[in-house]
């Protein structure tokens, strides 16, 4: 009897891989999305000698940011639209949906405007410096709203799909791992790329 018991939990995980999976999906590239903004923030301590690795990191985000981007609108368009499964798994708490649409705002404002500073000539980056700093200082602010808001949820769930006793519980563990693989893989390029041309923002600034 305990097996079948197994096995109907098993399958009903499976069925609702939808949900399971977009929040293990979307904690995983949370918990990258901070390892990485760790990173970058040694580098705002001394941006000046360290602006290519700051420019580096910065960029590498991108996709990665991305893909938060579209599986939290996937979860919140699939709320608000009714489905029953997501319904069921509730919403975040007001304050975090409220924040929400702010912060993705705010993050595309900083990392423009941080890629404009390098790619934009020489008469914008007064602007464009202005934009990244005062965003960024509104950016901390709600980001760490946000990461308070949900650090149990991703330290929970982001590990699972990469521990053998938990990935096999919900349907396409490794369609999810891939994904986060080529958002960091794209990353790769487009800041090898774009960091190519820190150099005359050094040297001109």
């Amino acid at each position: 009897m305990s097996g079948e018991n197994h096995a109907s939990k098993l399958l009903h995980a499976r069925e609702v891989a939808g949900v399971e999976g977009n929040a293990r999906l979307t904690a995983a590239i949370a918990a990258i999305i901070f390892i990485l903004l760790a990173v970058e923030g040694v580098t705002i301590l001394q941006v000046g000698p360290l602006l290519i690795p700051h420019v580096f990191i910065g960029v590498l985000m991108i996709p990665v940011v991305v893909l938060k981007i579209g599986t939290t609108t996937w979860r919140f368009a699939k709320y608000y639209l009714g489905d029953e499964e997501y319904r069921c798994k509730g919403a975040p708490p007001i304050i975090l949906r409220m924040l929400g649409p702010a912060l993705i705002a705010l993050t595309i404002i900083v990392l423009a405007s941080g890629v404009g500073l390098v790619l934009l000539p020489r008469n914008f980056h007064n602007q464009m410096f202005f934009f990244h700093k005062v965003s960024f200082i509104l950016w901390f602010i709600a980001m760490t709203i946000h990461v308070l808001g949900h650090i149990v949820e991703t330290t929970t769930l982001a590990p699972r799909d990469w521990v053998a006793h938990t990935r096999r519980d919900v349907a396409r563990a490794s369609t999810r791992q891939w994904v986060l693989v080529w958002g960091v893989a794209v990353g790769i390029p487009l800041a090898m790329l774009i960091t190519s041309h820190t150099h005359y923002v050094v040297i001109n600034n």
